[in-house]
C-alpha cells in the first residue's frame, strides 16, 4: 500500500500520523490565562528538543472549528509560561475529561477535581499528585503546515519529581510510573520493559499476539469509529 499524502484531507492525515507515531508521551500542559484562569489540556504531539538548556515541544491544532486557537496556546503566548505535567495511570481518566472543549472562562482543575500545586518559578499551578512536572517558559511559538497547527517550545526552569520517582545517581524510578501514552485515538500503559537481543521465542510468542485491553473492550474496537472522536484532537460529551 502506497499512499500519496496530496490525496489526502487533514483529517485523513491525522488519522494516518496517530496511528503510525505510536506510542506518544502526553503532555498534560497546565497555563494561565491573563485574567488567572486556570487551564489544563492533554496534548500527544509532544516530545524533548534540548538537552541543556533542557527544552520540550508541543504540537497544538485549533479547536474543533478549525478556527479558534486552544486556550493553552493562546494563555503561553500572553503570559510566557506553562507546565508540562506527566500522566500516570492513577489520574488517566480525569486527563481524559481535560480534552474536553471547555470554555475558556471555564477551569479543568475545578471541573474534574483535580488539586493545583503552586509552581516555584512560574505562575500556572501543577497538577496536584502528578509524578513528574515540568516549569516552562516560552521559548518560541511556530507556525507549522497549512492548518494552523503551532509548535510551542518551552525551556524547563524548573524539574518537581514525587519522592517515589526520585532514585540515587539521579536517575528517574520508570518502574513505579505508571506512563500513559497515545496510540491513534485510544491509550496505552508502559508496563513491559525489555533490552535487546531479544531472545527468538518471545519473539515468536508476540508475532500475532493482539494487544490486550484492559478497559474490559473488545480487542477490534476503536474510538475513531465513536461519534465522541474528534480529529481536533477533543473529547465530546455525551448530550
Amino acid at each position: 500500500m502506497q499512499i500519496d499524502p496530496n490525496d489526502l484531507t487533514s483529517d485523513e492525515l491525522y488519522k494516518l500520523m496517530i496511528g503510525s507515531v505510536v506510542p506518544r508521551p502526553i503532555c498534560w500542559a497546565s497555563t494561565l490565562s491573563r485574567d488567572g484562569i486556570a487551564n489544563l489540556a492533554p496534548f500527544s504531539f509532544f516530545t524533548v528538543v534540548s538537552r541543556k538548556p533542557p527544552m520540550v515541544s508541543l504540537t497544538i491544532q485549533p479547536r474543533s472549528d478549525r478556527v479558534q486557537l486552544k486556550d493553552t496556546l493562546i494563555n503561553a503566548r500572553e503570559t510566557g509560561e506553562f507546565v508540562v505535567n506527566i500522566v500516570s495511570l492513577a489520574q488517566a481518566d480525569r486527563m481524559h475529561l481535560t480534552s474536553v472543549e471547555y470554555l475558556p472562562e471555564e477551569d479543568e482543575f475545578d471541573i474534574t477535581g483535580l488539586g493545583k500545586t503552586p509552581s516555584v518559578d512560574v505562575r500556572p499551578p501543577r497538577v496536584s499528585g502528578a509524578p513528574i512536572a515540568m516549569e516552562c517558559k516560552v521559548h518560541s511559538i511556530t507556525p507549522m503546515g497549512d492548518v494552523g497547527d503551532n509548535v510551542l517550545v518551552g525551556r524547563v526552569v524548573r524539574f518537581h519529581f514525587r519522592d517515589d520517582m526520585w532514585l540515587p545517581g539521579g536517575r528517574v524510578n520508570t518502574a513505579a510510573l505508571q506512563p500513559v501514552g497515545r496510540l491513534a485515538a485510544e491509550y496505552t500503559l508502559a508496563d513491559a520493559v525489555f533490552t535487546c537481543p531479544m531472545p527468538a521465542d518471545v519473539l515468536a510468542a508476540y508475532a500475532s499476539r493482539p494487544w490486550r485491553r484492559i478497559d474490559g473492550r473488545d480487542v477490534g474496537w476503536s474510538p475513531l469509529t465513536e461519534k465522541s472522536w474528534s480529529a481536533a484532537g477533543n473529547v465530546k460529551l455525551a448530550e
